[in-house]
């Protein structure tokens, strides 16, 4: 399937903002960078104690074409080194909305972490969306699997 066409369109609304980038060629996702409020100290660093979550602002609004839809990710280092996730991963932002990107991060682990201004914080993936209607049915048709739902195709 192709990329939208015209690319993803950014509005900068803090100049401190950082205009999510790939970090390798092949990279399916843009690294957002967290966009915090200028002033004190505190107001620089936001911690994320155990089991907290944070909504964390990126300083950017954006456009993505209709058929399409933005989802914010973990970022896996981030996850695996220090628990910080997504919570509601992956996360939808919709083709019509256009206010700010704020990233919600929820730390998994038993320490505190401190998200800074310009840490990259999650991943930007854009797919494409199914926009047809639903249909309702008297019945589905059969596969082998069938109703056999959670675990049914074995633990490993």
């Amino acid at each position: 399937m192709n990329a939208p066409d015209a690319g993803l369109r950014f509005k900068v609304l803090d100049p401190r903002a950082r205009v999510p980038e790939r970090k390798s060629a092949l990279a399916a996702g843009l690294d957002l960078a967290a966009c915090l409020p200028r002033g004190s100290v505190e107001q620089d660093v936001v911690t994320l104690e155990p089991g907290a979550i944070a909504m964390i602002p990126t300083g950017l609004a954006m456009a993505v074409n209709a058929g399409w839809e933005a989802q914010v990710r973990p970022r896996s280092g981030l996850a695996i080194r220090h628990g910080i996730s997504v919570p509601n991963a992956p996360g939808t932002i919709d083709a019509d909305y256009r206010g700010e990107l704020i990233v919600g991060l929820i730390n998994l682990s038993p320490h505190a972490y401190e998200i800074t201004h310009g840490l990259r914080i999650a991943q930007l993936v854009i797919a494409p969306v199914w926009t047809g209607d639903p249909v309702v049915v008297e019945e589905l048709d059969e596969t082998d699997r069938g109703d056999r739902g959670f675990g049914s195709t074995g633990m490993r």
